[in-house]
């Protein structure tokens, strides 16, 4: 834990740990330090100087997001000097930035706009500067106005932090303009549209392509809520206007470089309102499936479940909530089957997901095996921004696979091969090293002869204070076994809620999952988009 700093901010004696900002360190104290470009969690540049604040003992007034607090300073956030220097920034870049905030769609929770009402500015003093950047909006996800961008550099950052790096400055000084490699459009480039950008601009530089007259920010209700569209399960926020969504975020602070969820995430609820959605219960009568009442659906299913009783099987994604399981749980317990398993089973067994959470963002190694994360292709997206975040804030990586991966691009190590025979090659170069380890694991990998490779794994393994190992299921034994030395390991699930599902016990003792589909059963009662090739086999 962070030794604690005592300090003076506006005349209030606070501690803050050491090592933080003063914008950090104010906030914990309910002080807000005006700001345009700080994101938390990462270092300040100072490109706004609007954080200006006065500590007594010094001449120059300093900028909060990149002065670290020291024991004993007093520092003084609203002086005269301080408010007046602060005003003149606003002033500034009011004389470039549009003044259309009664039509602007981020009117309610444009920074630009609170902190000109706070200084009393309605429009610039200065001679306005009209640049007529094209605006880009030639794909579906995100309009770029550059003629809003006040150049705080945070979609830039915030790019580069997660590893995508689409975004850079073009030019100097008032010209200065954010741009993709040669000034494409965003879908030329190599950007994954995950919003991030969107997520981390002040004003309405960038935003959602869809958003124009959904309704203003304060007509939305907000809820918190979880992706459920892959293994990452990422906290999201999701605003709606009179019961539709209107848009999802990221359910990270506001303010903060954790604001992170794919294409998918952010952009893929139009399928709740597409017109090929089924709404209402479907039967067949002849080859063609007709609409039919809820009454009579459910009659049909009890009486088809009723005729199959024991013999009748139940599988479901592992995707569903925790209470759907238990209802499908109780279900087939009702009907007297066995017969009971989700998708879950196809890649992992019961114990392998049943792991604690795993706290990435205090590992300084990371090993990933058997996985292959990638924002482009959207494989657990996620993981692979926070894998190369973390990569940035100087963490190691160690890259075990069988064949070859993105992220291995970014790798401090990548071994190529079998996963399982690698981790216990790993393994066996710590126990080489003279680490201390349970003696079954001694002899269990006494005949393991490890690679070159997998000895320069070791040596980063026992050079790491927090190892911490993400796995596919199937590799999990193995990882845990090389966790039992140092660190830890968690296995990484395809589906959003595998824990969940495994954990509420969907694994009856009769037939598998394989063999409920492959084999023929009386019912099949199925929930969610399951993986099958061709129909299963019922009477």
């Amino acid at each position: 834990m962070s030794n604690m700093i005592k300090l003076t901010i506006d005349g209030k004696e606070i501690q803050a740990p050491e090592g933080s900002n003063l914008i950090d360190a104010a906030e914990t104290a309910g002080i807000h330090i005006p700001n345009l470009c700080y994101l938390k969690g990462m270092p300040g540049i100072g490109a706004c100087r609007l954080c200006l604040v006065k500590i007594e003992g010094m001449k120059a007034p300093m900028i909060a997001c990149n002065t670290k607090v020291k024991e004993g300073i007093v520092v003084n956030t609203k002086s005269e000097k301080i408010q007046e220097t602060r005003k003149f920034v606003i002033d500034l870049i009011l004389s470039m930035h549009p003044l259309d905030c009664m039509t602007c769609t981020k009117a309610g929770v444009c920074n630009l706009q609170q902190y000109a009402y706070d200084f009393d500015l309605k429009e610039s003093t200065f001679t306005r500067k009209k640049f007529g950047f094209s605006i880009d909006e030639g794909n579906p996800f995100i309009k770029r106005d550059p003629d809003y961008c006040i150049l705080c550099g945070r979609c830039v950052r915030v790019c580069k932090h997660q590893g995508t790096n689409v975004l850079d400055f073009m030019g100097r000084g008032v010209g200065a303009k954010v741009i993709t490699a040669t000034d494409k459009p965003l879908q030329e480039s190599s950007c994954t549209f995950c919003g991030s950008c969107v997520d981390a601009c002040p004003v309405n530089a960038l935003l959602e392509a869809d958003r124009w007259r959904k309704g203003r920010e304060w007509e939305y209700e907000k809820t918190r809520s979880v992706c459920l569209l892959c293994g990452n399960g990422c906290d999201i926020s999701v605003s709606t206007k009179e019961g539709r969504v209107a848009k999802i975020n990221s359910g990270a602070a506001d303010g903060s470089v954790e604001k992170y969820i794919c294409a998918y995430g952010r952009f893929g609820f139009d399928c709740i309102e597409a017109e090929t959605r089924v709404t209402s219960p479907m039967k067949k009568v002849g080859n063609e499936l007709k609409e039919t009442t809820w009454e009579d659906a459910i009659n049909i299913v009890a009486k088809k479940l009723k005729k199959a009783g024991a013999s009748a099987g139940f599988i479901s994604t592992a995707g569903i909530m925790n209470e759907d399981a238990l209802v499908l749980k109780q279900l087939a317990a009702a009907v007297k089957s066995k017969n009971l398993n989700t998708t879950a089973s196809l890649y992992s067994d019961a114990d392998s997901l049943k792991n604690e959470s795993a706290d990435i963002d205090s590992a300084d190694l990371i090993i990933l095996a058997g996985l292959n994360p990638n924002q482009w292709t959207r494989v657990l997206p996620a993981l692979d921004a926070a894998v190369r975040r973390r990569v940035n804030s100087g963490a190691k990586l160690i890259v075990v696979n069988s064949g070859d991966t993105n992220i291995s691009a970014v790798a401090t190590l990548s071994i190529k091969g079998d996963e399982a025979k690698i981790l216990s090659e790993i393994a066996q170069g710590v126990i080489s090293k003279g680490a201390k380890v349970p003696k079954k694991m001694v002899h269990a990998l006494a005949s393991v002869d490890p690679t070159d490779d997998a000895i320069k794994g070791a040596e980063l393994f026992m050079a790491a204070n927090n190892p911490l190992i993400f796995s596919s299921p199937s590799l999990y034994d193995a990882s845990a076994n090389l966790s039992l030395i140092k660190g830890a390991a968690a296995a990484v699930p395809i589906e959003s809620n595998a824990k969940g599902v495994i954990l509420m016990g969907i694994e009856g003792e009769g037939k598998s999952y394989k063999e409920m589909v492959g084999d023929g059963m009386s019912a099949i009662y199925a929930i969610g988009e399951l993986p099958l090739s061709k129909r299963p086999k019922t009477d």
